[in-house]
């Protein structure tokens, strides 16, 4: 059968128009490719506990239940059902002023077989107050539990009339050893660049609260023995590194300039001659914004405005698709919890999340779960689990 007839014009359009369909076809293609994906839904904040004043810190206990410090000087359980017990007794004086009080709790690694926990306090004596490390063992069946051998392992000296910056964390090295961060205290900027002090330092420790004797200025004269890294303003977060055994931490500018730093045995992290933080009020440069040699520079800072990071840690489950391996930080000015993405030591995105939960973050731990619990500041202070 003969083709049927077409005028040129037609025969002209007949391409094209076979062609729409895959046209159309190649565009939706493009624009769904260029089109952004969608954003990820935040973990749902699920409160646990609520009703403490003022927590500082959790720790986990073998059987899921939580220490838990308050920082007026309470050391309590809670169980996963949240509820609260009664405060633990024998606890040594705690100096509750400002800032200061009962601060950090943490296991031993050993804890299984010895039993011991560890907590900082804001430590009362001639000079004002200090911060310390306290150890005990937990003794008694769940429900009953007493603290025994209570003993003070370390002490920082000087002592300070001061409200302000006591820091403080614990995090364990892989020898059983422990870091303490500790704060400079406000009027004591000028000695976290001397050595002879533990004002603005992170000192490392034995267990007992012996002197390692590979720690960086052990025999040097006139340095404190347990001073591992020094020019520090105010350490609020220690998280070990889960694959290098790194010690990272982060810091407390002024008016801007909060750190995250890799803390390093012998290391100058600056404070008050570099930092990227400014005078309260006025804006005005304490000190060089660097680099410079023989400082270390922060991993990331935030200015102008700062965030008053604390509780760090590392995020190693399975739990929250696409975090594996990054860092999450917990906010005290901002009230978000902050996730950086991380490239060994480069960090390569940050990301605010939890806006609308309106809480100062003040502790961050990733349980034997593998959710992430978070502890809220105040005088109905909460503890939130992160569900996906």
């Amino acid at each position: 059968m003969p083709a049927p007839f077409r005028s040129p014009r037609a025969q002209r359009r007949l391409p094209v128009l076979r062609g729409l369909p895959c046209l159309w076809v190649t565009m939706a293609a493009v624009l769904a490719a260029a089109a952004p994906p969608a954003a990820a839904a935040e973990p749902k904040p699920v409160v646990v506990a609520r009703g403490l004043v003022n927590p500082w810190a959790l720790a986990f206990l073998p059987d899921g239940r939580m220490l838990v410090t308050e920082k007026p000087g309470r050391l309590r359980i809670v169980d996963a059902r949240g509820r609260i017990g009664p405060a633990l007794a024998g606890l040594p004086a705690v100096a509750s002023v400002g800032q200061c009080g009962l601060l950090d709790v943490a296991l031993d690694p050993k804890f299984a077989d010895n039993r011991l926990v560890y907590w900082t306090f804001a430590e009362p004596g001639p000079g004002g107050n200090g911060t310390a490390v306290a150890r005990a063992r937990l003794e008694g069946e769940a429900g009953h539990e007493r603290l025994a051998d209570v003993r003070v392992i370390f002490s920082q000296q000087p002592k300070m009339d001061s409200r302000l910056h006591c820091g403080s964390r614990i995090a364990f090295d892989r020898a059983g050893n422990l870091w303490v961060g500790l704060g400079d205290r406000f009027s004591g900027k000028d000695s976290a660049q001397t050595l002879d002090n533990h004002i603005g330092k992170v000192v490392r420790i034995t267990s007992g609260g012996g002197v390692p004797p590979d720690n960086p200025f052990v025999g040097r004269a006139g340095a404190r023995p347990e001073v591992w890294s020094y020019g520090h303003r105010n350490v609020q977060g220690l998280a070990v590194h889960p694959a290098t055994g790194e010690l990272w931490a982060s810091e407390h500018g002024p008016q801007g300039g909060d750190e995250i730093n890799v803390v390093e045995a012998g290391r100058n992290y600056g404070w008050p001659l570099v930092t990227y933080g400014r005078n309260y009020g006025t804006g005005t440069a304490i000190g060089e914004e660097g680099p410079k040699p023989g400082i270390e520079m922060p991993l990331k800072h935030w200015v102008p405005v700062s965030v008053a990071p604390s509780g760090l840690a590392f995020v190693t489950s399975d739990r929250y698709p696409g975090w594996k391996g990054s860092l999450v930080v917990g906010t005290l000015r901002a009230q978000t919890l902050i996730r950086l993405t991380l490239d060994g030591r480069r960090v390569t995105g940050e990301e605010g999340l939890l806006a609308k939960l309106g809480h100062r973050i003040r502790d961050v731990r990733q349980g034997p779960d593998g959710w992430l619990y978070l502890v809220t500041d105040g005088s109905e202070g909460q503890i939130i689990r992160l569900e996906k």
